[in-house]
């Protein structure tokens, strides 16, 4: 099983997260060169985001109807194919189109990866599974940066683009060589309508609002804080630290060695202790990290604080996904269409953070919206912590329903 995860999940995740590191550093340190004020330069991070919106829930029902193979590779050629248009981009609109397209493409591949790992894994040890893709995840945020940085220096962020265009397209050898769904599960995919998908998904809801509505929110401000670190931290070292794209570069990759540090102990706290002891923390922490940032007034200062907020992220690696995967119906009771709308929940929170960044910059200052993303995350910490249920189940298997179910 886990040789069938390296090859069917992980390799790819590397690839496609190596790309959207490096897309994460060019593209605030670009759209600031394009001279846009704070609110367009929001618009621009967070087209991602809204790209995202507007493909989860069909990514959601499209997994309930073919195969994880297919999804997959549909999802990559968006991706790679969006991020080969950012390299023939130098306008506002085309940046935001080439972010849409980019998102829609991530929405199909996150949803239909996170269900062929709900589908593979048991609770008890889903924790792990899900976090060492976590990790990968992080790996390769890390040396998107850094890689993206020195490329950029030497060979132009045109040219760059299109390398991670390129390399993205590399992730489809994977889904098209590793990943095989039985005809029974196709045939059976194939018979699932869309309204029926979505009627099983609300009749699963409403059996188990209590526990997934205080999830839902828990899960906005957690990835708001995390989307927002991303925005925040190559804006403030540009705009106000004045540091170069290679030592920003430099800033986000050291960050994301810690984080990435961090996942496996992160996937052994969620199995043997429980989900909350890994989430809870790590919100808390990156909260208290983000309102250290205006503090720092060097490359050093900036870079400690910035590793703070990396730990805390690498202690909630694969948190979310874990606990929507546990939360999750079982298969073949709507769980792609659950999966959707858990992601566009969760990137709701992934949308918002740069537009409320650049909306607060351009009527204030950066500094004060800093501190909003701040609170988000402390409040993160504090509403999956009260307000939300241990979902460790020893023993059962993968997309049990939980407990409180009825």
């Amino acid at each position: 099983m886990r040789a069938q995860l390296f090859y069917a999940v992980y390799v790819p995740t590397f690839i496609l997260s190596f790309c959207q590191g490096m897309l994460a550093l060019l593209l605030p340190v670009y759209v600031i060169d394009l001279g846009l004020s704070f609110s367009l330069i929001g618009i621009v991070l967070g087209s991602y985001g809204i790209g995202t919106l507007i493909g989860d829930l069909p990514a959601g029902v499209i997994q309930d109807r073919i195969d994880n193979r297919l999804s997959m590779i549909i999802g990559i050629c968006v991706m790679g194919l969006g991020m080969l248009a950012l390299s023939l981009s130098m306008q506002f609109i085309t940046l935001v189109m080439c972010g849409i397209s980019i998102g829609a493409g991530a929405a199909l591949w996150n949803v239909s990866r996170h269900a062929y790992l709900a589908n593979n894994t048991l609770n008890a040890s889903r924790g792990r599974a899900i976090s060492i893709f976590g990790g990968v995840n992080r790996i390769g945020m890390f040396a998107g940066p850094i890689t993206g940085g020195y490329l950029s220096a030497e060979i132009g962020m045109h040219t760059t683009f299109a390398f991670c265009g390129f390399v993205a397209l590399l992730a489809l050898i994977f889904p098209l060589m590793f990943v095989h769904d039985s005809l029974a599960e196709v045939s059976s995919r194939q018979r699932t309508s869309m309204a029926l998908s979505y009627r099983r998904m609300f009749s699963y809801l409403r059996r188990n609002v209590w526990q997934i509505t205080p999830a839902g929110f828990g899960m906005i401000c957690a990835q708001t804080i995390r989307a927002g670190r991303q925005s925040i931290i190559p804006l403030y070292a540009a705009s106000i630290l004045g540091l170069e794209v290679d030592r920003i570069g430099l800033v986000m990759g050291t960050a994301a060695a810690v984080d990435m540090s961090m996942f496996y102990p992160a996937g052994l706290v969620m199995d043997r202790f429980g989900r909350k002891f890994a989430y809870v923390p790590s919100f808390l922490l990156q909260g208290l990290g983000m309102a250290l940032i205006p503090l720092t007034g060097s490359f050093a200062a900036l870079l400690a604080v910035t590793s703070l907020i990396g730990f805390g992220n690498g202690l909630g690696s694969g948190t979310m996904l874990t606990l929507g995967a546990d939360l999750a119906p079982p298969k073949g009771e709507g769980m792609g269409a659950f999966l959707g709308l858990w992601r566009l929940i969760g990137d709701t929170g992934h949308t918002s953070a740069p537009i409320i960044v650049g909306t607060i910059a351009d009527a204030l200052s950066l500094v004060p919206s800093i501190y909003v993303i701040a609170v988000i995350g402390l409040g993160a910490g504090s509403i999956l912590g009260l307000f939300v249920p241990e979902t460790l189940k020893k023993g059962t298997t993968a997309g049990a329903e939980p407990a409180a179910s009825g």
